[in-house]
């Protein structure tokens, strides 16, 4: 686990030194798929749809080194000057995720294989191993050509490094960095026998030579090694980026980096990648046939701001449908703009989509694109351009602003690895459902939050919630403790704090401070639940999970479990300041409990009295209402405001039609 309290603020380039009071607007371009004729129509296109930002070169290393060695940049500087005669910016892409087929063929070893020991071939994307010492030397040397020809450009305002990163690898050259990284984790085969606890099943290891990436194995792999090599992934791809990284910077240290995260990917430790990147970006893809999918965005964006710690960059979102589901729906009418000023008033200072213009041809020829197969007078490019004008609009107002919430949700990818072992009680049971499922009740409940790992400075938050934790570490442990002791309120969910950093299970199956902090006298058992399976309360009916436990003398027992083995057991406890809440509550009574919890802490909605379906965000002093319903809605909006997207006054009162959305400045 990470070690150390809150990250350090950026110094260097960042998003304000490239938006300079407005919003960039615009997406991957991808002119190497076209005829030359069609730049000078795109270009045309982009300005009447308000676009001022384009990135340029994520897949194009085949383009650019057809033959190991060659240099083909001339279709590059084209662009880049048209792009700078435009007036549009670039954001120039290393092009390292996915490598020419001439590197896999003459040098195999940067293929990644799987745990099977299968290769992964190229004829699709990210097809290189993280630890091969010859793809990183040949992305090195690409990144330094790029970087020397155009570091110095006019039309350059950042760099964006590789794509996603997301590839595993189990190869012997991963497998050599693998043991190269326990030993600067243990030190010792000694400490690294006891950290994974290798005295079960006769798994000790004599010599380093005997470590393996965790393999297809006959039965269920060691969690000790599992959750390193989630550990060893996230650092190799982070050595890629980095590397990558510096190069760039050392040819334009005044422009900013950034790479794009996934939403709630697990592969990455996104809260250490993101203290390493001068711009925080996401890409983010809810399903428009998700009655939830506004509160996924939600999500993803609350978590980006706050690895940010301030404005971030929306990279990649989807102009209509996708093509990687089983159904992909189209995006109704007026939806994408409600979502993509959701993003804005959640602090993005940047709305990009993936891709400008919609391919004909490969595996993404159905992703739609900021102008679809339609052309420009389809209604996708159509909505486009609006948004496009509102942004620039309001660009100057929004930029720069915070949004900052009053709940912190705790959460560590560590914690996740550690709990989503196979030979867990219940694979029911999975992190990001259970955090996705808190954050919804507190959305619903109209609440502002951010996410902090545990380890952060809790200072600023009158309550802080922890969905689930599995692992925890010492120091994130005497974190919640002094955050009570300081006066503020704490709610946990079930399985939290039953393993350390090693995934070795505390003493009592739960660790002891914890327990007291709760008010748990003893731990008796776990109690997982079925499909279908409920744990009535004389409060609120529990999923998922629930728990034996017995209350201290001291404790208050806010709801007993009714009926079955646990039958008048507690089931919510609060000690003082403390909640614990041993099952998943129905998503209602989630609400109601976390609402009188955080009324309690004194915290209130953004607004009093909204309808269900929407939504008030607060960026600085701007007011942002989201109607996140097909129907019009009335809502309150005590005192005086001027709508930025209208113009128009709002006296108390405001009217939202159909996915509708104002932005009120008082």
């Amino acid at each position: 686990m990470r070690t150390g309290a809150t990250p350090a603020p950026r110094t260097g380039p960042g998003l304000g030194d490239v938006t300079r009071g407005r919003i960039l607007f615009g997406g991957d371009y991808n002119p190497e798929q076209w005829p030359e004729e069609t730049w000078t129509e795109d270009v045309r296109l982009m300005r009447e749809a308000g676009v001022n930002s384009v990135t340029l070169g994520v897949f194009s290393w085949s383009r650019l080194e057809p033959r190991p060695g060659a240099r083909e940049f001339g279709w590059l500087d084209r662009l880049m000057e048209l792009m700078h005669g435009s007036g549009i910016g670039v954001v120039l892409a290393t092009p390292t995720s996915s490598p020419p087929p001439w590197l896999g063929r003459l040098h195999p070893e940067t293929l990644p294989r799987d745990e099977d020991g299968r290769t992964e071939w190229w004829g699709g994307r990210q097809h290189f191993s993280h630890s091969s010492a010859v793809y990183r030397r040949h992305a090195a040397a690409i990144t330094e050509d790029l970087a020397a020809r155009y570091g110095g450009h006019p039309a350059l305002t950042m760099w964006h490094v590789n794509n996603e990163y997301c590839t595993y690898d189990w190869g012997d050259e991963a497998a050599a960095r693998f043991r190269h990284w326990l030993r600067r984790r243990y030190t010792t085969l000694d400490a690294l026998n006891s950290a994974w606890g290798t005295a079960f099943w006769s798994q000790g290891y004599g010599e380093w030579a005997e470590i393996l990436p965790p393999r297809h194995a006959h039965y269920l792999k060691n969690p000790g090694q599992v959750l390193d090599f989630k550990r060893f992934t996230s650092d190799m791809l982070l050595e890629c980026y980095t590397a990558e990284r510096d190069i760039v910077r050392r040819h334009s240290p005044h422009l900013p980096v950034t790479t794009n995260f996934m939403p709630l990917w697990s592969g990455q430790d996104a809260w250490r990648w993101a203290e390493q990147e001068d711009v925080v970006s996401v890409d983010l893809y809810p399903d428009p046939r998700d009655p939830f999918g506004a509160q996924h965005g939600a999500l993803v964006q609350d978590m980006t701001r706050s690895q940010a710690g301030g404005p971030w960059m929306l990279m990649e979102q989807a102009a209509g449908p996708v093509n990687w589901r089983g159904v992909n729906h189209p995006k109704p009418r007026g939806l994408g703009r409600l979502w993509s000023l959701q993003a804005v008033a959640r602090g993005a200072d940047a709305v990009c989509y993936f891709q400008w213009r919609q391919s004909r041809q490969g595996a993404e020829k159905f992703h739609s694109g900021m102008v679809g197969h339609a052309g420009p007078r389809g209604r996708t490019f159509q909505e486009v351009a609006r948004l496009g004008g509102e942004l620039a609009a309001i660009g100057r107002e929004v930029t720069g602003r915070h949004s900052r919430g009053d709940i912190a949700i705790l959460h560590d990818w560590h914690s996740w690895w550690a709990g989503a072992h196979e030979g867990r009680l219940s694979a029911r049971v999975d992190h990001a459902e259970v955090l996705t499922a808190w954050h919804r009740a507190l959305w619903q409940g109209h609440f502002a939050t951010d996410f902090a790992h545990p380890e952060h400075d809790l200072g600023p938050y009158a309550l802080v919630v922890v969905p689930q934790l599995y692992a925890l570490t010492d120091a994130a442990v005497d974190n919640l403790l002094a955050h009570v002791q300081d006066g503020g309120t704490l709610v946990c969910g079930f399985l939290t704090g039953v393993a350390d950093q090693d995934d070795r299970v505390r003493p009592g199956g739960m660790d002891p401070r914890l327990r007291e902090l709760f008010g748990i006298r003893t731990l008796h058992e776990w109690w997982p639940l079925d499909e279908g399976e409920s744990a009535d309360t004389d409060g609120l009916r529990g999923t998922l999970w629930s728990e034996e436990i017995e209350a201290a003398e001291d404790a208050s027992v806010e709801a007993r479990y009714k009926g079955g083995e646990l039958d008048g057991l507690p089931a919510v406890l609060r000690n003082g300041r403390v909640w614990y809440v041993s099952t998943l509550p129905e998503p209602h009574a989630l609400r109601a409990l976390l609402t009188r919890i955080a009324a309690g802490a004194g915290v209130r909605p953004v607004l009093d009295g909204l309808p269900d379906q929407v939504e008030a965000v607060r960026r600085g002093d701007l007011l942002f209402v989201l109607n996140h319903g097909r129907e019009s809605v009335t809502v309150k909006v005590p005192g005086t405001h001027r709508d930025l997207l209208t113009g128009t006054a709002v006296e108390d009162e405001l009217t939202l039609g159909r996915y509708g959305v104002a932005v009120l400045r008082p």
